[in-house]
């Protein structure tokens, strides 16, 4: 019987009293379990970060997931941050360069809000640090005082790009999505196609322009939170399942070299 395959997520730099602690939400490990049929792995994002390299050896795809620090800008361009605006430099330091990476290896990468603007930024794209202020835009932020039912409740609508890997996924030519992120694309990274929009035209999900859903190029991110809840909601799990075929045929491969590589040591 086949093992199960290993997916990677990078982790979050979070206060407890006089310790800072290195975490990630419980809800994105039990996607990566109930939805993508895989086995979480916790990744300790430091600085210097750890071998990115050996880590992507390891697992047999990648999770970016959402996080309430947003990406530094000068990753992105020369406007300053605004005042309050939470940062983890050592998220950064990982997931960037960790984004490319897993995409030059074949690793499959399903990238949520934060990390979805990790690999726009990656690929060298920019992002709006206010998207409520950008003329002609909705304010795509949830309200913290509202319960968690309501503030992942969905939305608004997302367009797919006909023909493109969402639309394929869903089956359907829209859905209707949660939104809880104050940043957007504002520029989209070279390389990075548009699966989705919003009613107000921002990008809502992105893929590779020369991918495909075998597994060595597969990507995709999208700006909501599929995680949440998502063996209740058909379309979010369709995503995460998705995920896990293509991690699956990574797995495939990966034990495949590897019983190769055993034979031809046993043989020489």
């Amino acid at each position: 019987m086949a093992s199960l395959p290993l997916v990677g997520l990078p982790t979050d730099l979070k206060q407890i009293g006089a310790h800072p602690f290195l975490a990630v939400g419980e809800k994105y490990a039990r996607a990566v379990v109930d939805g993508a049929g895989a086995i979480p792995i916790l990744w300790p994002t430091l600085q210097p970060p750890l071998p990115l390299g050996e880590l992507l050896d390891t697992v047999d795809g990648v999770l970016l997931t959402g996080a309430v620090s947003n990406i530094e800008p000068h990753h992105y361009g020369d406007e300053p941050s605004y005042e309050g605006n939470l940062h983890d430099p050592a998220r950064d330091a990982t997931t960037l360069p960790l984004a490319k990476l897993a995409v030059e290896m074949g690793v499959p990468v399903l990238a949520l809000c934060r990390g979805f603007q990790e690999v726009n930024v990656a690929f060298g794209g920019s992002l709006y640090q206010k998207v409520h202020e950008v003329e002609g835009h909705l304010d795509h932020r949830e309200n913290p005082d509202d319960p968690l039912e309501r503030r992942y409740a969905p939305a608004h609508a997302v367009t797919f790009n006909p023909g493109g890997l969402l639309a394929r996924i869903a089956g359907a030519p829209s859905a209707r999505v949660n939104s809880l992120h104050g940043q957007g694309v504002a520029r989209l990274g070279t390389g990075l196609k548009v699966e989705a929009v919003a009613p107000d035209g921002l990008i809502e999900a992105f893929s590779l322009s020369k991918g495909d859903a075998d597994g060595g190029g597969f990507l995709l991110g999208v700006q909501w939170h599929p995680e949440w809840r998502v063996a209740e909601n058909p379309f979010y799990l369709s995503v995460f399942r998705a995920f896990g075929d293509a991690c699956r045929k990574r797995a495939a491969r990966r034990n495949a070299a590897g019983t190769e590589t055993r034979t031809e040591a046993a043989s020489a």
